[in-house]
Parts: structure tokens; sequence; C-alpha cells
């Protein structure tokens, strides 16, 4: 699925086709204007391609650029071209070279680079300038950047960084996806590069609206591309696109449109021979017993490569190819003779296998020769977001903070020179020669190695001692409790008195239940009231019947009480940590109890009652964040013989979660029912009456923890409040 037959493909329709000869290219061409002359100077650190015209443009030209092949395109409407067609040579690291064509009464001028650059267009009365940075722009991609010209530019307000306006998708010819990102200004940056599966565009220093950054479902589109993804990386917009299949991939701007192009690739069934990587222009060989070295210069006359072989290239070959690529057909014969190629450039050596194993042996040897006589240097590296000791360690080969590290107390320095003071291995990044000191007072590397060490160690720093993002952590911790209880009991009381004889509930002279002197006692003879509940006693309400004569009453007392209860507790931790730092944040209580110590003393130790989070957040490429965590809900609970429990609500997961998002990590949800009953023998079972010689009790209580988290990624525009 590489993208490079595709890029030839694009460069080929985008330019060539329209670099087509036509008979329109008389001299005698009657455009009102005329491409005079084109040349390159190098000014500082630009390099400025000059059109010169005839007269001033009626219109301004219309430029675009591609990625693979790196090319510049300028039109030229209403525009001609005295020699038809051209072509120049300029040789250049950059600007390699330039081809200026008339089709009609358009001229295009295309400009052949080394390398994917930014450029900007500038219109002086009849001269047309193109100005190319010479220096590639720093990136964190390792793909390449381009940003087109300005000239056409919509005014930006000022204080504004470019935006991401719109993303549209579009079914183009041969089932084809195209992506079209709409830019409020045509000077964004872009890198674009395959990452696996997917391609990655960045578009750097660009805004991405709230309202953009989501998932894109294409499917039902019909087109290798499956579904984009924008989000914000850093900063920086990022488009995700998520093909399928057999694919391939081109990219162009014009104006403020950046537009990319997933095509599927179709096998094609002519093929013979079929393998990654061949894009040659295919050719048919048939030839019996051919000398070797003429079969290699049938090769060049087609490749137009310049081909070299080794005198011990010897020997015959018959083969018969049909319809293969050439660099295909070319390893083919390599194989069966037992030779290998190098190439630099357009130059071809081809020689035995084991003539250009050892030449490459000597190479390598002569090199570490060279290296272990090159003159020593030192340069001085500042660090600022690193510690300079923990930096020593890494290019040593030696785990940070592990064993043999020196310390890196205020003012202090460590020094190690070759392979003294730490465990050399494979991770080693100085030579054999090289030394490296670390100042922990000023934060600084002294090394001293060859220059090619040095460079190494320069790359390397500029890669880690960059400034760590950090990541808010907010949890909510929410206990809901829902509490129902209701009690019901009676009291029943009766006392009668006949010819002075009181008959009670009870008596106070225990020799004989009727007596002269017998006294009331209302004392009842059921008594099942009803429960106490959080300390609050029942309400009651009391009747008693009793006749005329006041010599028999009935009392009866009936109780009840009920109580609903609900109640929440929210606990909400925050804690700001770097990527990939775990931080942890408590507050709660410690209780004191005895334990017992291995001579038979006691001590006095300590338990935690506490509310903990403890988070490591990881920001994920696409600008999401996983969360590792570990949340503790601790309280005191009930007084035992040995001290105080501790009641304990811990969740431990990991989870991913959008920037800004909530998740719920964790709920516990416990509930409580109960229905008791007391009641006299056989008197409470009578249906309505029963109620009199009973109570009943009913409980219902419902508990719930629920742990919710919320990260947010903090910019570096943007303030904790």
């Amino acid at each position: 699925m590489s993208a490079q037959r595709w890029t030839r493909a694009f460069a080929a329709a985008a330019m060539v086709l329209s670099l087509a000869l036509s008979p329109a290219w008389a001299q005698g061409s009657t455009s009102p204007n005329l491409v005079k002359s084109v040349d390159v100077a190098t000014v500082g650190e630009q390099t400025v391609f000059t059109i010169d015209l005839a007269a001033p443009p009626a219109q301004p030209p219309v430029d675009f650029s591609t990625q693979s092949p790196a090319r510049i395109a300028i039109d030229f409407v209403n525009t001609g071209f005295a020699a038809g067609r051209a072509q120049y040579s300029y040789g250049g690291k950059l600007v390699r070279g330039a081809s200026v064509v008339q089709t009609g009464d358009r001229t295009r001028v295309v400009l052949d680079l080394g390398r994917p650059a930014t450029y900007r267009t500038e219109l002086s009365g009849s001269r047309f300038l193109v100005r190319i940075d010479n220096v590639a722009p720093q990136s964190k991609a390792a793909a390449p950047t381009f940003a087109p010209s300005a000239a056409l530019a919509s005014p930006a307000a000022p204080g504004l960084r470019p935006a991401v306006r719109s993303i549209d998708f579009r079914r183009g010819t041969d089932g084809a996806g195209r992506v079209v990102v709409d830019l409020s200004s045509r000077d964004s940056g872009v890198n674009i590069a395959q990452q696996g599966q997917n391609v990655v565009v960045d578009f750097i220093g660009t805004a991405l609206p709230q309202s953009l950054r989501r998932r894109f479902d294409v499917m039902d589109f019909g087109t290798p591309v499956q579904s984009l993804r924008a989000s914000d990386a850093d900063g920086n917009a990022r488009l995700t696109i998520s093909p399928r299949g057999n694919w391939e991939y081109s990219s162009y701007q014009t104006d403020t449109q950046f537009v990319v192009e997933v095509r599927p690739v179709k096998e094609d069934p002519a093929k013979l021979i079929s393998g990654p990587g061949y894009r040659g222009e295919r050719l048919s060989l048939n030839f019996q017993s051919i000398d070797i070295r003429s079969l290699l210069q049938v090769f060049a006359d087609f490749t137009n490569l310049n081909i070299i072989t080794s005198d011990t290239v010897q020997g015959n070959l018959t083969l018969r190819l049909k319809d293969v690529p050439w660099d295909q057909a070319l390893q083919i014969v390599l194989d069966a003779k037992g030779l290998a190629s190098r190439r630099s450039g357009n130059v071809l050596w081809v020689a035995p296998k084991s003539e250009l194993a050892t030449k490459e042996k000597l190479e390598l040897e002569s090199q570490q020769q060279i290296s272990e006589l090159e003159p020593i240097r030192s340069q001085v590296f500042q660090l600022n977001y690193q510690r300079a000791d923990d930096v020593r360690r890494m290019l040593l080969g030696q785990a940070v903070g592990g064993p043999g590290a020196a310390g890196s107390g205020l003012g202090t320095t460590a020094t190690v020179a070759g392979g003294v003071g730490g465990t050399m291995g494979n991770t080693r990044m100085l030579s054999k020669r090289g030394s490296l000191t670390a100042d922990a007072r000023t934060n600084q590397l002294f090394v001293s190695d060859v220059a090619s060490k040095l460079e190494e160690v320069q790359n390397f720093l500029g890669k880690i001692d960059i400034p760590v993002r950090q990541v808010i952590i907010e949890a909510r911790i929410v206990e809901a409790t829902d509490s129902f209880s209701r009690n019901l009991g009676v009291k029943l009381g009766f006392a009668s008195k006949t010819n002075g004889a009181g008959y009670g509930n009870t008596y106070s002279n225990v020799v004989s239940p009727v007596t002269a002197n017998a006294t009331w006692d209302n004392s009842p003879a059921v008594s099942l009231p009803a429960a106490v509940i959080n300390g609050v006693n029942p309400a009651t309400a009391a009747i008693s019947l009793f006749n005329a004569g006041a010599s028999r009453f009935v009392a009866l007392e009936l109780s009840a009480l009920e109580a609903d209860g609900l109640g929440k507790i929210i606990s909400s931790p925050r804690v700001v940590t770097a990527n990939n730092v775990k931080a942890l944040i408590e507050q709660g209580t410690e209780l004191p109890y005895q334990a017992a110590t291995s001579s038979g003393a006691t001590s006095v130790q300590f338990r935690k009652a506490n509310l903990k989070l403890e988070v490591t957040p990881q920001i994920t490429p696409e600008g999401n964040v996983l969360l590792d965590v570990d949340v503790n809900k601790d309280s005191v609970g009930i007084q035992t013989t040995a001290g105080f429990a501790i009641d304990t609500k811990h969740v431990q997961t990991q989870v991913l979660v959008d920037n800004g998002g909530t998740v719920v990590i964790g709920g516990i949800f416990m509930q409580t029912e109960s229905n008791n009953s007391n009641k006299v023998p056989w008197l409470g079972d009578i249906p309505v009456l029963g109620n009199l010689f009973k109570d009943n009790s009913r409980v219902n209580n419902r508990s719930e923890l629920l742990v919710f988290l919320t990260p947010r990624i903090l910019n570096d525009n943007v303030s904790l409040k």
C-alpha cells in the first residue's frame, strides 16, 4: 500500500499531461502577455525563483504544490512562452530544476524540489517571485512539511492563529475517497504521513473547533476510506484517515483547501510475477545465451541509468520475461548469477555478492579506524526540562535512578569517562573515547567526544528536553443513601372491681388476688410498643372504656413511628500532574490502636481512614487520556474492643477518556429490606383483632457509591482556576 505509485500517477495527471505538446505552441502566439525568462538565486535563508514577464499579469497567477514528488506549479493565464517549452537544470539541493510549458493561452512553470518546503509568492510589477525557505521547519512528525503560497490568502484577524473551517468527504473517480479540509489561511504548515494502516495529517499551529472534534463514518461512500477522526494534538489540528484494503494516497493544496485522495489499487492480472516494492516501467526480454554484460547494457539503455560492472561479472544467461517491471527483472537477473547491486544517485554498481560484502566490510573497518583517530571535541548542553544527572545516566545506558547513579545534589558534579562509572550496554550513546560531566547546580551537560557522536547527542536532547504536557484530573465521589423505617405497636390493659374486691392486671397484695384493700393498677397486660428509631420515641394514642360505676374498664394504647431519610455525600478531590507521572492526593483521619511488638510489649500504631485519589495519566496521540486510577473512600466505622473499624470502599481500574469528558468508573449499590413482627401466640394470629396483640417493624434502606472522573489536558495558554 505504498503511496509512491499513486503520487507518480497524480504527478503525471496534474503536470505531465498538462505539459503535453500542442500545435498552439507556435511562435506567433497572440497571448497578451509573455514569459521572458526564469532564474534562481539564494538570498540569505531563502531561495528566490524569479519569473520575468513582458507586462504585469492581468490577474494573479494560481499556484499549488504537491508533496511526492515535491513540486511547485504556477499557472499564468493569458500568457505565452516564446520557446513553447523549455527545461532548466540548476542542480541545487533545494531547487533542482524548472520546466516552462505553454498550453493554449496558458503557461505553466513547474519547480522540481529536492524536498517539500514552505514558500511564499510575491508580485512586483512584471516580476513574479517565489521565495522558498531553505531550512526545513521543525516539527515532531518525521513527515515532510509544506505550506502553500500566501498570495491569494484571505486576510486573517490579527492575533488569531489559523483554524480549520470545515471537513468534507467526497467520492472521486474510480472509487477514490477525497477528503477536503477548508482552512482559514493558506499559511498553515502541513505534515502528512502513513502510520500503520492510517494516514495522519497534522496542521501545524492550526486550531480545530470543538464541533469538528469527532469521528466521521464514511463507509457508505464505497471508497477505501472507512472513517475519519479529527482531534487536537498539542495545539495542532490532526486528521486521521482510516482506509481498508489495498490503497494508495496523494495530497495537494490549492488556495485554502487541502485535499487528500485515497485511491484503491487494482492488481494487474497481466503480471506474471508480482513482488512488493517493484514500481518500474514494464519491459519484455527474450534472449538465448546472452552475455550478462550485454544484458546489463540493455537495462542501462532502458532506464537511463549509469551501470558499472565489476571485472568479475562473467557468464551467459537465457531468459524470457514478458511485461515485468524493470526493477523486478533486474533483480531476477542478478539473483540468477549470484550478483548484487548498490545504487548511488543514477549510478548502479553491479558486482558479485561476496565482492560487495568484502568492500563494505573494509569501508566499515576504515570508518572505525578513522573514528578512533578522529580528534575529540567538547560541547556544553543547557537542559531546560530534564535533570542533567538523569540525562547523563540515559546517555551512558544506565537506568535512571538505578544503582551506581551519582548524586545530583546542589552544586555537585558527576563525571564518567570511557567505560568507567556505569554499566556499558547497547544503549550507550557515547563512543569508547567519550566522556560526560553533569552539573546539577547549573543543569548543564559537558560532553567530550567525536563530532558525529556530539551530533547524535544534540539530536537526542532535542527530542527529550521538551516541556511535558500536564493533565488535571477531577474526581467526584458521590455516596447517596435512602432509608425508610416504620414501626407499629400496641399496649392493652383491663381491670374490674366487685364487692370491694379488685381485679386488675397486677395487685399489691400477693396473698390473695381478692382483698378488701385492692388497688387499681394500669399496667398493660399486653405490651408490644413500637420500637425507637434513631433515638426518637414513637408517638402514642390511648383510649379507655369503662362502665358508669367505674367498676370495669379496658385501656388501649397504640404507638407508631415512621422515619424517612435522604442523604448525599459528595467528595471532589482534584489533582494536576505531568504526563505519565503518578499523582496522589488524600485527606482523612489516622486512628490509633494498640499493637503487640516482637518483645511482647504494646505500642500505639495508626491506621488511615482517608479519601485518596491516586492516578497516572497518559496522553494518547489522538488527544485522549488513558488513566490508571486507584480511588479509596474510607470512613470511621463502629467501635470494637480492638478499636474503631474502618468502612472501606475501593475502586482500581484503567480507563480511556476523551479530553474534557466524564466517565463513571465504579458503582456500589446496596439495598437492605426487612419486615419484623412480634406477637402474642395464637392471639396475634386472629384476623383484624390480632393487631392488638403484636407489633410490626419495616426497614428499607438503599445506598449507592458512584465515582466520576473528568480529565482535562492543560495547554500552554490555559491556566488553572
